[in-house]
């Protein structure tokens, strides 16, 4: 029997270097353990970080788009004197990858979406949108070519009364407001005025 088993053992031929081998490879194992374990660390505080910022971006674009449309609201009514205006979200559940969609309700007709209002309802809109912002962030300087271009006299009268309310506003916070215009109600708003005109014809 034992004659038997040493033949055996000849005939395997074992490589007695394979265990210093193995511990050589155990020991590399751990090392690339230890190097995951870092790099998964590393990967898990980026990753916290990013969704703390991803959340904080979110807050506080909710936090503005809420302000902006109680305000907005409130300005269009008072523009168009019964009005209504509103801010929606297309997707409630990611606000960054559709969008906003601005529907508006002139007084006395039903709702509908700012591209299909007449040119006169479109200024009136997107003027109590630009004041909207401006309640939320106000900016040292707007400049407003032909706003009052579409609106017939009777909604000039309008856009005169809040034009003064938001400029008056405006100078209380260091604001200034330069409009292009043609009509002379305008012009009677103005604290400066600079005239251009064609010389020959």
């Amino acid at each position: 029997m034992v004659a038997l088993l040493e033949a055996q053992l000849k005939e395997m031929n074992p490589n007695l270097d394979s265990i210093s081998e193995f511990w050589r490879k155990v020991l590399l194992y751990n090392d690339r353990v230890e190097e995951l374990n870092q790099v998964t660390q590393q990967r898990d505080n980026i990753k916290k970080q990013y969704d703390e910022w991803r959340k904080k971006r979110l807050d506080e674009f909710m936090a503005g788009f809420n302000a902006i449309s109680l305000k907005l609201k409130e300005m269009y009514q008072m523009i168009t004197l019964g009005g209504d205006a509103e801010l929606e979200l297309v997707d409630s559940l990611d606000p960054f990858s559709e969008g906003v969609v601005f529907s508006v309700r002139p007084p006395k007709k039903s709702w509908k979406n700012i591209a299909n209002l007449s040119g006169a309802e479109k200024t009136l809109s997107s003027l109590a949108l630009v004041f909207a912002l401006y309640h939320y962030k106000p900016t040292p300087l707007y400049v407003m070519d032909e706003i009052d271009a579409a609106l017939v006299p009777s909604m000039c009268r309008l856009q005169k009364c809040f034009y003064c309310w938001a400029l008056c506003e405006g100078q209380d916070k260091g604001c200034s407001v330069y409009n292009l215009s043609l009509r002379n109600n305008m012009f009677e708003l103005a604290d400066r005025l600079v005239g251009i005109y064609k010389t020959d014809n």
